[in-house]
């Protein structure tokens, strides 16, 4: 197997189990539970949850969907921001469904990922990368970006419920 494969092989497993365990552990929160915050410097799950869609809409829709970037990174992290725990579990499927669905298109398309998607672009607004980008840097940048994320999510989740119940299959 080439290198290029390998690697976006990684990431769909990596992305996989990102969606399977970040779903379960928001399945099983309150409306209560995702909004909370553990003190003012912190975020909800609500705000991860949005900033993680925003980072995947300014960073793979405008590549893949050809979708103008429209995020509004601020509201992403607004204390008290409002969006039901079915508006947030649908939102982090959707989210995990685009990445899954970018790197499909690239294991048909390997050769992407050397290439520079945002160089005749606006200039990228809020990003650990620039508009010389390779895909493979980017893609990169995303599994670190959403895996931090989630890992906070998950965090926050065993804070408010305890122990957690995983299932495996």
């Amino acid at each position: 197997m080439d290198i290029a494969n390998e690697v976006i092989e990684s990431m769909l497993v990596k992305f996989n189990s990102e969606k399977k365990w970040t779903l379960q552990a928001i399945a099983q929160l309150s409306e209560e539970d995702i909004r909370w915050v553990p003190n003012s410097e912190s975020n909800s799950i609500t705000n991860l949850v949005a900033h993680i869609r925003g980072c995947v809409h300014s960073r793979i829709e405008t590549i893949f969907f050809d979708i103008p970037d429209t995020r509004d990174r601020e509201n992403e992290f607004e204390h008290g921001l409002k969006y039901s725990k079915e508006q947030v579990y649908n939102m982090t499927k959707e989210t995990f469904d685009i990445m899954i669905q970018y790197l499909k298109y690239l294991q048909s398309n390997p050769e992407l990922l050397l290439s520079q998607p945002f160089i005749n672009r606006p200039p990228l607004t809020y990003s650990q990368v620039n508009n010389e980008t390779t895909v493979l840097n980017l893609m990169i940048a995303m599994v670190r970006e959403i895996h931090y994320h989630t890992g906070q999510i998950i965090y926050a989740a065993k804070i408010r419920k305890g122990q957690l119940v995983w299932n495996y299959d």
